[in-house]
This record gives structure tokens, C-alpha cells and sequence, in this order.
């Protein structure tokens, strides 16, 4: 998450099968939503050294993007405008609106898949998560296991659970890069998009879904959006984790609304619910590595998720509603 500023598969599976080897015994919380011993291998290889903190435009990111599809393709997701990795090219925005006042000079790759929804009504839902990080700075590699491969491993177990029970309305699974370079990715998605936007009725986004220290998971943008209020308060009365409602009232830094890859779905006029974990010792620090998990609580992390995608799914009529209502007025 980019909080601090505003301003071959080969090889690579052969080391997605070390990060299984080395990480033990599987957790003990169990669930039927995803597999739970699957999610903390992803977590593990994702963020293990060998990643290099995954920086957009290296060979290591590339490598994360490899490992993301050959998910996307186990789970069974269709690939959006006939393949999944979308390059996009950006340049260091004085703007995060629209990048409008910087020449492109940058390169990224977007991940998209698709579940298709049983409904015959035209309108969808985009959940997303960043899969870059910061790399390797003064020599240090910034693994970035909360920030953010445990929302990219969010992102695939609900992408599993939905292949199992298939939602009422189509689902893109986006995995962006660039979020770490003033939200290349998301800012260059929406300014031209694979897809018209007009019919998406929400972006649920996941950025930093495993370090739960306080034991809270933070939805935010309900404020601005105070219909999804009731949503959001049914569900913490059932989900596995404390869920709170905030950081998006306008209060300098406690506000998130523009820090994380929903800002471009919130500038567009896109209802948005973003979950995440408060800033913890760890944030954009080389120490944010996979033994600091508590794998017990990201896995219910990851099921309270993918519990508010289901919610919001089987709703997502009356959001879509509740967006043409506020772009008409």
C-alpha cells in the first residue's frame, strides 16, 4: 500500500515448490471458502527472498506475475479481451487523477480473470490487489508479505471460492502492478480501460490483509458510500475477525480514501470498500516477511473477505442502483 506518499515457468516453479516444501505443517484454522494450507504457501512464495521484493519492471516482479497466472489458471478463471496480462505504460504522475501531465516512460503488466455470473444482467464487480512491492533498497530486499502479497492471496482464494460456488454477477479478478509508483496500474486501467467501466457497480480492493495486531481488519469507504453502512455492520456480527468501519472521513493521514489502488474506481465514480490492517512496525520495512504472519488470523482475514464479496455479489443490483443515483445527481 502506498501510504507514506501521495506524491520460463520452469524455474519458476521450481521455486514456488521450495516455498512449499519449507513452510510446515498447515495451519490449523480450516475452512470450506478456499484452501487454507494452498493460501499460506502463496503468501510464503510470493514474499520469500527470491522475490526480490517484486518492484515493477524487474525480472523478479516478473516472476510474481508468473506465479499469479499459473493461480488464475489452476482456479479455472477466462482471461478478459483474450489474455490474462494486460502491460500498461505510465510515468511518475504529479496527478494520481489522470497522470495527464507526465509523458509515459514507465512499463507494468495487469492481471486480469474473469468468473462469469449466472445472472443475465450486465453488471459486475472488480476485486483487486497489488502484487508489486518497493525491491531492494541499500542493498536490503523489502519482501512485503503484508504489503501486499497477503492481498493478492486474498484476491486468489476468492477467486477459488467463487469457481466453487459461482456468483450472481460476473467478477473480474484484477492484480495490479505499480501501485507502489503513485498507483500506476489502477490510474492507468481507468483512464482506458480492457472493458467499458460503466457497468461495474463496485471495487472491492484488498491491500494488507495479515498483520492484524490489534486484531481489527479496517473497511473503508463507507463513508462515502453510506448505503454499503449496513452491509458492512451485518457482517461483523458473523465474521471471523473484529471488522470496523473508517479511515475515509477526510482526516489528513487517517484518511485512505486516495492511498491505495481504489482511488482511481473512487475518482471515477465507482463505489469502492477497501480492506486493510493499520500501518504496524513492519509497514515499508525490510522486516515485513512472511514469519511475522500470524497465519492463523490472516486465514480468517481471508475468509471475513471473501464473506463481504459474497455479501456485496448477491447486493450488487441495489449498489449498481445506488451508483447511477449518485452520478445523476
Amino acid at each position: 500500500m502506498t501510504r507514506k506518499s501521495l506524491n520460463i515457468r520452469n524455474a519458476l516453479s521450481g521455486l514456488f515448490c521450495l516455498g512449499l516444501a519449507s513452510c510446515g505443517n498447515p495451519p490449523a484454522y480450516q475452512t470450506d471458502m478456499f484452501d487454507a494450507a494452498q493460501a499460506i504457501h502463496t503468501l510464503e512464495a510470493l514474499s520469500a527472498d527470491e522475490m526480490q521484493g517484486r518492484k515493477v519492471g524487474t525480472e523478479a516482479n516478473a516472476k510474481a506475475c508468473a506465479m499469479i497466472i499459473e493461480r488464475f489458471e489452476e482456479i479455472g478463471l477466462q482471461p478478459v479481451a483474450g489474455q490474462f496480462e494486460h502491460p500498461f505504460t505510465y510515468g511518475t504522475f504529479s496527478e494520481p487523477a489522470t497522470g495527464a501531465d507526465a509523458a509515459p516512460a514507465k512499463t507494468g503488466v495487469n492481471l486480469l480473470g474473469r468468473i462469469e455470473g449466472t445472472s443475465e444482467r450486465e453488471i459486475s464487480m472488480i476485486i483487486t490487489a497489488h502484487y508489486d512491492h518497493v525491491g531492494i533498497i541499500d542493498g536490503e530486499i523489502y519482501n512485503g508479505a503484508d504489503d501486499n502479497a497477503s492481498g493478492v492471496v486474498g484476491l486468489l482464494a476468492a477467486a477459488e471460492y467463487f469457481a466453487k460456488t459461482p456468483p450472481k454477477h460476473d467478477i473480474i479478478f484484477l492484480a495490479f502492478d505499480a501501485e507502489e509508483d503513485r498507483l500506476g496500474g489502477s490510474i492507468a486501467f481507468v483512464a482506458d480501460p480492457v472493458e467499458p467501466l460503466d457497468t461495474v457497480a463496485l471495487n472491492i480492493n484488498f491491500d494488507m490483509l495479515s498483520r492484524g495486531d490489534n486484531g481489527t481488519l479496517w473497511a473503508s469507504g463507507t463513508y462515502h458510500w453510506p448505503e454499503l453502512k449496513p452491509v458492512m455492520s451485518d457482517l461483523a456480527t458473523r465474521a471471523p475477525v473484529t471488522i470496523k468501519m473508517g479511515f475515509d472521513e477526510g482526516d489528513g493521514r487517517e484518511d485512505w480514501t486516495l492511498l491505495s489502488d481504489h482511488a482511481a474506481f473512487f475518482r471515477a465514480g465507482i463505489p469502492h470498500v477497501y480492506f486493510g490492517v493499520e500501518d504496524h512496525p513492519d509497514y515499508h520495512k525490510p522486516t515485513d516477511d512472511f514469519a511475522r504472519v500470524d497465519q492463523n488470523w490472516f486465514l480468517r482475514s481471508i475468509e471475513t473477505v471473501i464473506m463481504a464479496a459474497a455479501e456485496m455479489d448477491a447486493r450488487l443490483d441495489e449498489i449498481y442502483a445506488m451508483r447511477q443515483a449518485a452520478t445523476e445527481t
